[in-house]
């Protein structure tokens, strides 16, 4: 097979005249290319208003003429012999004694559970929250009413906090191996939709993302796994440093193999560990808050005109200030709400949301400042927990509950907010205006507003004055990293910490390709 990039269409043009424009571009006749197919798409829109999509393609010619094109090509990097990344499913040559045990039905628990069931290895899952279709509603009752369900909720239930986001399914991992392709192609079996395997930045949506993580549950279950949900380990049983098994409220559950997929705010779970002399260490991460934008506004500054006739665009900004502080957007949810995403009693963290047809007026994203030891104790694992949940309770203590907002020119000002400005905010939960400019220190609002500034030059009017923000964002990614080894593992034998909440991933599909690294390491060490 060949593989030709940079095949370029008008926006407004049928996707089926790509064959044709392949057919040009190599100066043959159509009838000719076979086994054709789309592996990439993006947009080019350096030269608004001419705005186009440009794909990567695969397809089969002829022997001969496939020769000719390689010739010509020589000096064309564009085209190229393809071999499509297959991913090597590990394989158990030996049975293990006990069935493994995988905390956590998030990505990396989900994955990490599914290629052991691939191997009938009859995983069992715990998971502290509730199946996807109860935790539903649970959340759909939180934002109503303000009634936390502290096991289910934004943050904890079957399929982990990116369930309730925006189902963003790009990564920066470098995959080697195929298996990126894989989880793509594994939401694809299970109901997602199948441009989620070409788009450059792929999404499924919360609305979809949910039954896709119920049929990959069931697809689990028929393989010999099991699930058990509203089961939150309490402890650990270790034996001579190697792990045994884990304990619940009302079960045990016996294995000398445990993957630990807990998830970034697993906070309990965590002292746990730490209480059981399992090695981890503080980490520096972000803080700061969720600001919403129209979302005709963030279209027309990254496509013109145009971009009635495309997708609600993206954005990802990035700056480095002289203090040394890093600030970020976060997680940017196009045609987006802004969820109330608390997991703890008395304490308040938000979020971003997207439906899979992203038509809410609004974007939203987290713009985050990096945090570390000037913030928290490095030296104590634990630490940037504590500074989290500091935060959270002043943002839940400025409204009682409520999402505290603030318009942007107000918060540069330090006043309180009276109404919004151009436009109203798109939030899933109840919320207030309150003083979000007094909730960090002076160095991390200071450099809020200077990346704010920055920001501006890059998106016109990113930094408007009625811009809306929203607090507090706090859990970006986890604040703990729990070491592994070689093999994967802890230093207890035997207990594999993998994805977003150990430190090892960010965002749905790096959790997932981790989970999957675990499992394979879980089947080569048994092996072994």
């Amino acid at each position: 097979m060949l593989k030709i990039d940079q095949i370029k269409l008008s926006i407004s043009a049928d996707e089926t005249k790509i064959k044709n424009a392949l057919a040009k571009k190599l100066n043959i006749k159509e009838s000719v290319i076979t086994d054709f197919s789309i592996i990439k798409k993006s947009i080019d829109a350096r030269k608004k208003p001419d705005i186009y999509y440009v794909y990567s393609i695969v397809f089969s010619l002829p022997k001969e003429i496939e020769s000719k094109i390689l010739a010509k090509s020589k000096k064309d990097n564009t085209i190229n012999l393809y071999s499509p990344k297959v991913y090597d499913l590990p394989r158990l040559t030996r049975q293990s004694a006990h069935k493994p045990i995988v905390i956590g039905a998030g990505p990396a628990g989900l994955f990490a559970a599914y290629i052991l069931a691939l191997n009938k290895m009859s995983p069992i899952v715990l998971e502290r929250g509730k199946m996807v279709e109860e935790r539903t509603s649970d959340i759909l009752k939180f934002w109503e009413t303000g009634v936390l369900d502290t096991s289910s909720n934004v943050q904890f239930g079957e399929g982990g906090a990116g369930t309730f986001s925006d189902g963003k399914l790009n990564t920066l991992v470098n995959d080697k191996l195929g298996r990126n392709k894989f989880v793509l192609e594994t939401f694809v079996k299970f109901g997602a939709p199948s441009n989620i395997l070409y788009d450059y930045k792929p999404h499924i949506g919360t609305d979809i993302l949910k039954d896709v993580i119920s049929n990959l549950r069931n697809e689990i279950i028929n393989l010999g796994g099991e699930f058990h949900f509203n089961t939150q380990v309490d402890s650990f049983i270790i034996e001579n440093n190697q792990i045994k098994g884990v304990k619940a409220k009302d079960a045990e559950f016996r294995s000398d193999t445990v993957i630990l997929a807990i998830g970034h705010s697993a906070r309990d779970t965590f002292r746990t560990l730490y209480d059981s002399k399992v090695y981890m260490e503080a980490k520096d991460f972000a803080v700061g808050f969720r600001i919403e934008h129209p979302q005709d506004m963030i279209s027309e500054s990254m496509y013109s005109s145009a971009y009635k006739n495309l997708e609600p665009a993206t954005y990802k900004l990035a700056t480095n200030l002289d203090n040394g502080r890093g600030v970020y957007s976060f997680c940017m949810c196009p045609g987006g709400f802004v969820v109330n995403s608390s997991s703890e009693e008395n304490r308040l963290v938000v979020n971003g949301m997207s439906y899979s047809k992203r038509d809410s007026k609004n974007a939203n994203s987290a713009i985050v400042v990096s945090v570390g030891e000037r913030e928290f104790d490095k030296s104590n694992p634990l630490s940037g927990i504590e500074y989290q949940r500091s935060i959270e309770e002043a943002a839940y203590n400025m409204c009682k509950g409520h999402i505290p907002q603030q318009l942007f020119g107000d918060f540069k000002e330090k006043k309180l907010s009276k109404s919004y400005g151009g436009f109203s905010s798109e939030a899933k939960g109840i919320c207030s205006f309150g003083m979000l400019s007094d909730i960090f220190s002076q160095d991390i609002y200071q450099s809020f507003i200077d990346g704010m500034g920055i920001f501006g030059t890059k998106i016109k009017g990113f930094n408007r004055d009625d811009a809306i923000l929203s607090g507090v964002e706090s859990r970006t990614s986890s604040p703990v990293r729990i070491n592994r080894n070689e093999l994967y593992q802890s230093n207890i034998t035997g207990l594999y910490p993998c994805g977003e909440g150990a430190g090892y991933a960010g965002g749905i599909t790096s959790a997932a390709m981790d989970g999957m690294k675990v499992a394979e390491a879980v089947i080569a060490n048994l092996n072994l």
